[in-house]
Parts: structure tokens; C-alpha cells; sequence
């Protein structure tokens, strides 16, 4: 079987490195990849994944390319992609993908979208309210006393939310979305929500159209410095499990979250295949939706791939032939932590082509996994070249020994500049 994967992060090194465990694999390709996905090879006959020179938003070469090589299943990473309806074009020219199509990868692609969607069908969330006018905007705002999240309505790379805790900041951030157009096109429209308190997780469910497997919890770090402090960022590192939820509390959420959004998808025509990942809050009413994603998430999916015990391509089979019925999750009971090394100034401007060095110390240290995101080979180095650079991983039979074990590995890399927080998971402990 020969499979293209699509995109360039740490989420997407993550899915081809379990992919290329899998039996069924003859050949993988990765557009554009990184330099760490270029070094992965396939598990039945250690052919080298190979990493293909087209962006992930090239969406006719992209097609181009699965046509030429004769993949049978394409399978999508990054949110832009599935905005701009690549499985729909895909589809139309007889080719098999993996993820939802455009109208289901609304539910990321607009945020009023999905608050409509909540709301219609009875799933609980925040009051809110969807916005043009920064006049309006305002007074919504004023109405929850300044205390909300003001969201882009559009994708923005993960950075469109910014929360508010009064009404001096509800402004500037009405005014840097509506007026200043700081996240561009995504800032046409905007949703306010009033500001949940609880604790945030982070769920994902694998989809097929009709089923839906919910997968263990686990919990993002959004802000880029410790305590939850600093800007906004696409997520600084991960953990799963999380001890806040027991399994009965968990089969909860799936009754009162993913059980009407099924039925939603069913009643308004959606035909949801791939994965979606809803941000919930843990609030003293019940779990509340924050929003959400049509995608794996993006530190998260290197910690659940590191505790996955299926075969992935197996699974994402199942999602596009619609037979996720017949298959069981299977997890091991290790916990898993990833810890996001950025550049300085992430998430604002930073410095690229910085030298990373330990690279293979780290690699070296038993249960632990380095995935790339933003890096490149030049010459005979890896060099820096995003914001988020590495998502440094193990995973250990309890939390505690997995979170010494990836920091550990942090101590092993160097390059200038280099960021990261020292928190990740400590809300578990």
C-alpha cells in the first residue's frame, strides 16, 4: 500500500512515524515534511519516507503528484487543507483521503459555524454571541463584564482566541480582530464567548461518518510561558491521560458532547470522516465545548501516538470505508509527555537557521521520541526553521517518570534562543 502524507509540523512527523510501523505500508510519502520526517523509515522493508517538495495549500499539484504515484490513501494534517476542500477535490477525481470534507471541516474553519452548531443542537457551551460591528461587539462584551474570549472567526494558526478579563482588553481585541485586521480575512466575523472557569482539556474522537471512538483525555499548554502566562501560541506541549476525568465521567462527556453532535451532523447533512478534537471545560455546571478542531491536534497527537497500540492505517481505513464499528481502540497504560522546544520570540517574529545540536543523544534515551516541526537539513545539519521546532516525547508507566524522562531529553538539545516551558503536566501532579 502507498500512502501520502500531508504536511510539514510535528503532528505530521507524528502520524508517519506510527504509520510506518504498519505492515500494510510499501511506500510513504510526506509534502513537504521536515528534516526529522525525512529520516524515518518504514518498518516492513526499511525503505525511507520520502518527502516531496509541494506545500500542503498546493492543492492541484498535491492532486497531481496522488495521481502520478498512485497512492491509495492521502492522508491530510494541517487545518488549511481541509478548509479549502481538498478530500472533496480529491474525492471527485476517484481518489481515497483521509479527513472531513469542507463542509465538515467547518466546525474549525469558522467559529460561528460551530457555535451555531451547538447551540441549534442542544450541546452545552458558553453564551455567546457572532459579531461584525465592533460597536455591537463591544456592548456584548460589556454585557459579561469584559470577561470572555474573543475569537477569530476564521483559522489563524491557532493564535485566534484571546481572552479577555475586562473590558479595556475586550476592546483592544475587538479592535485588533474587526478593525486593525490582525489575523487578516479570519477576523471578518467574531465570536465572543463568556469566560468559562474550570479546568481545560483536550478530547479527540476518530470518525467515520456514522460511529464515533472516543480517545483518552489529555491536556494542551496554549500559552508560551510558564503558569500560563504570555501570549497565546499553537500549543507548547501535551500530556495524556490527564487525572480529571474518571471513565465514568468520560463516558459522561461523550453522552452529553459527542453523542448529539453525531446526531447533529446526522439531522443538518454532515458527513464527518477523520478526526474531530473539541477543546471542553471542565466547569462547575458540567463540560462545556470551547471549540473546535477538524483535525489531530498539534502537540497532542504525539502524545496519544505514542500510547496508540493499533495500526494507524488500519484505523484511518476504517474512518474512509466507514467500517470503525468493527474496530476497537487499543491503548497501553503508560503515560505519555511532549514538550514543545520553540524559537525565541515564538509566537511573535524569530530567527531562523539557528544549529541544533543533541539531537541523536536524545534520540538515544530509552522510551523517547524527538519529532520535528519547524526544522530543515543544511548540508549535514539541522538547522531551526519555525516557531515550534521540536516536540521532545516519552512516555513511562506513570506520569511523574514520563515527565522526567522528556525533560531530560530537552537537557540533551541546544540551539540559540531556544524556549520551552518547565510546567508542562504539573497540573496533573
Amino acid at each position: 500500500m502507498k500512502l501520502l502524507v500531508i504536511g510539514s509540523g510535528g503532528r505530521e512527523h507524528a502520524l508517519v512515524w506510527k504509520l510506518a510501523q504498519s505492515p500494510h505500508l510499501t511506500h510513504l510519502w510526506c509534502a513537504p515534511g521536515n528534516a526529522g520526517i525525512a529520516a524515518e523509515r518504514l518498518v516492513h522493508n526499511q525503505s525511507v519516507v520520502e518527502c516531496v517538495p509541494l506545500t500542503a495549500e498546493d492543492l492541484p499539484r498535491l492532486l497531481a503528484f496522488a495521481q502520478e504515484h498512485h497512492a491509495d490513501l492521502t492522508v491530510v494534517g494541517p487545518d488549511h487543507p481541509l478548509a479549502m476542500g481538498i478530500v472533496d477535490l480529491f474525492q471527485s477525481h476517484g481518489l481515497r483521503i483521509w479527513g472531513p470534507n469542507r463542509k465538515a471541516a467547518q466546525f474549525e474553519s469558522s467559529k460561528v459555524f460551530a457555535q451555531s452548531f451547538l447551540e441549534r443542537h442542544g450541546i452545552p457551551t458558553a453564551p455567546a454571541g457572532t459579531f461584525t460591528d465592533p460597536a455591537l461587539a463591544s456592548r456584548f462584551a460589556a454585557s459579561l463584564g469584559g470577561r470572555c474570549a474573543v475569537k477569530a472567526d476564521g483559522l489563524a494558526l491557532g493564535k485566534g482566541v484571546i481572552i479577555c478579563r475586562d473590558m479595556a482588553q475586550a476592546d483592544r481585541a475587538i479592535e485588533d480582530i474587526l478593525v486593525r485586521k490582525t489575523f487578516g480575512a479570519a477576523g471578518d466575523q467574531l465570536v465572543i464567548q463568556e469566560l468559562l472557569q474550570g479546568m481545560e482539556l483536550s478530547l479527540h474522537a476518530l470518525c467515520d461518518g456514522v460511529t464515533a471512538h472516543l480517545f483518552p483525555t489529555s491536556q494542551d499548554h496554549k500559552r508560551a510561558l510558564d503558569d500560563d502566562q504570555g501570549p497565546n501560541t499553537g500549543g507548547m506541549g501535551a500530556y495524556s491521560p490527564t487525572p480529571f476525568l474518571t471513565e465514568s465521567e468520560l463516558n459522561h462527556v461523550r453522552q452529553v458532547i459527542l453523542d448529539p453532535w453525531l446526531q447533529g451532523c446526522a439531522a443538518d447533512g454532515i458527513d464527518y470522516r477523520g478526526l474531530l478534537y473539541p477543546g471542553i471545560m471542565l466547569t462547575a455546571a458540567g463540560p462545556k465545548v470551547l471549540e473546535f478542531n477538524a483535525r489531530f491536534g498539534d502537540p497532542e497527537t504525539q502524545v496519544y501516538l505514542t500510547r496508540l497500540e493499533n495500526d494507524l492505517v488500519e484505523l484511518l481505513e476504517a474512518c474512509v470505508n466507514g467500517t470503525l464499528d468493527r474496530v476497537a481502540l487499543q491503548w497501553s497504560q503508560t503515560a505519555s509527555v511532549c514538550v514543545i522546544m520553540a524559537s525565541g520570540g515564538y509566537p511573535g517574529s524569530y530567527a531562523r537557521g539557528k544549529i541544533i545540536s543533541g539531537l541523536a543523544e536524545a534520540s538515544q534515551l530509552r522510551n523517547t521520541k524527538v519529532f520535528h516541526a519547524g526544522t530543515a537539513r543544511q548540508g549535514d545539519r539541522i538547522v531551526t526553521s519555525g516557531g515550534r521546532v521540536l516536540g521532545v516525547t516519552a512516555w513511562a508507566a506513570d506520569l511523574p517518570s514520563a515527565r522526567t524522562a522528556a525533560y531530560r531529553a530537552v537537557d540533551q538539545i541546544k540551539f540559540e534562543d531556544a524556549c520551552f516551558r518547565r510546567d508542562i503536566a504539573s497540573k496533573a501532579l
